[in-house]
């Protein structure tokens, strides 16, 4: 292992690396139970049992591929954000697009992204898209989770006066959001219960706050009689591989989703996403000190991640991703592949305790969305919101996302503007604002979809 890994030339030992790994693992391990919040039969309608066994086995034998292809400690796994638009694109199709073909249009989106990282487009990309706008990316989807966390666990309800139209209503007019009843709703009061603990944790600064937390609450909620204890009668501890969703996507239904919706949504928010968690991550852990080699790494782990998105989908789960809780690990001393490879083991171990995961109510997991957007939101300090050039877009971006139900809305109306005003900006002022080309090429696409496909 000393050799493979190269561990004394990265300052690291075989006990340092499997205690990172295990740490990456419990600060992540959340996803085993809140993917099925947005993938299962209350999300997009997934079977639970294929749920958990697609994000267990696609986190973990990629994350494993990730250690020993790459040898960086950078753990993969079903992304946040991703699976709440995979539901979204469900749901709002009322019946049109089944799960089956959403998971097509993943593993579609995972081939263009394969295309574009082999041919370079993808760091052109990176270059072109201006930094403001994809932080505001991560904010808007951050506030996006944590609306879908409120109204999950009844936290914030929403309330219609009969009668009124809800395509023109707008809050105060029939239409309002408001607070659960915390007395009456049990769910909701277990929520707040959790997302307290979570809080409280993260406070402390403890490992596996999330994953701590989401038990915690579980435990708490038996009592209150939101945790179901009766699932756990007759379980089968050994991995169950009935009723699963390996190979069942739909690529023909996938294609007639629009391919702008597939390219432009899976492909642009997963690798803008993807290229700060893996660039990050590699700095933290030294692997940027010398140039060349790290940018070898990350060229090496952007064609692992390429290949797990599609990977991700033939198991049946949705788009597989880099984490930036793998920084967790790195901060407990990982240094190289060993640490992704523990973590990987980890998760496929977990495929034996599938029965006490789904045991986890919708009230326990919303806690952790709502922490997750405050993670997510935190990226806001990064945009420039003294240049209205990228302040204007930017907030259409971040506000747009959850005010509009809508992940595409908010992208493409921050594209749209940035480049419109940009250009003004550049005919009016003296100040000359850099306008890549491939910028032009999204807001022509952004323009065509508007008029052609309105907003869905």
């Amino acid at each position: 292992m000393d050799r493979f890994f190269k561990l004394k030339e990265n300052g690291t030992n075989v006990r340092t690396e499997i205690i990172a790994g295990i740490t990456t693992f419990m600060t992540m391990a959340y996803i085993l139970v809140v993917n099925n919040l947005f993938l299962g039969p209350g999300g997009a309608g997934m079977p639970s049992e294929a749920v958990f066994f697609a994000t267990a086995v696609g986190a973990g034998l990629i994350t494993i591929l990730m250690g020993l292809f790459v040898n960086v400690p950078i753990a993969m796994a079903p992304g946040m954000g991703l699976n709440a638009y995979f539901m979204t694109v469900v749901l709002s199709s009322n019946g049109a697009i089944t799960w089956q073909a959403a998971l097509g249009a993943v593993f579609i989106s995972g081939i263009v992204f394969l295309i574009l990282t082999v041919t370079k487009v993808r760091q052109m990309l990176l270059v072109a898209v201006p930094d403001s706008l994809k932080m505001a990316i991560t904010v808007g989807i951050g506030l996006f989770i944590t609306i879908i966390g409120l109204k999950l666990c009844n936290l914030v309800m929403v309330n219609i006066t009969p009668g009124t139209d809800i395509t023109h209503a707008v809050p105060g007019s029939g239409f309002n959001l408001t607070l659960g009843n915390l007395m009456m709703q049990k769910d909701a009061l277990l929520a707040l219960i959790g997302l307290l603990v979570i809080a409280v944790l993260m406070v402390l600064r403890v490992k596996g706050a999330l994953l701590i937390g989401i038990i915690a609450t579980t435990v708490i909620g038996i009592p209150m009689g939101v945790t179901n204890l009766s699932s756990l009668s007759g379980a089968s501890w050994f991995p169950s591989f009935n009723n699963l969703a390996v190979g069942q996507l739909d690529l023909v239904s996938a294609l007639h989703i629009g391919l702008f919706d597939i390219i432009f949504i899976f492909t642009f928010v997963e690798l803008f996403d993807t290229f700060g968690t893996l660039v990050g991550t590699a700095t933290r852990a030294g692997l940027m000190e010398n140039k060349a080699e790290g940018e070898k790494k990350v060229g090496k782990a952007m064609l692992v991640d390429a290949v797990g998105v599609s990977a991700g989908a033939v198991l049946g789960t949705s788009t597989i991703t880099a984490y930036v809780e793998s920084s967790s690990g790195v901060e407990a001393g990982g240094r190289t592949g060993l640490t992704a490879v523990t973590t990987g083991i980890l998760f496929l171990l977990a495929l034996f305790i599938s029965p006490l995961a789904l045991l986890v109510p919708s009230a326990a997991t919303a806690p952790a969305l709502i922490i997750v957007g405050v993670l997510m939101i935190s990226q806001v300090r990064k945009i420039d919101w003294d240049d209205f050039t990228l302040a204007f877009p930017s907030f259409l971006t971040i506000v747009l996302m959850p005010f509009t139900g809508s992940i595409a809305n908010g992208i493409s109306a921050g594209i749209l503007t940035y480049v419109i005003l940009a250009m003004f900006g550049n005919l009016a002022t003296s100040r000359k604002v850099k306008i890549h080309w491939l910028m032009w090429v999204l807001a022509i696409i952004v323009i065509i979809r508007f008029v052609f496909m309105g907003s869905e």
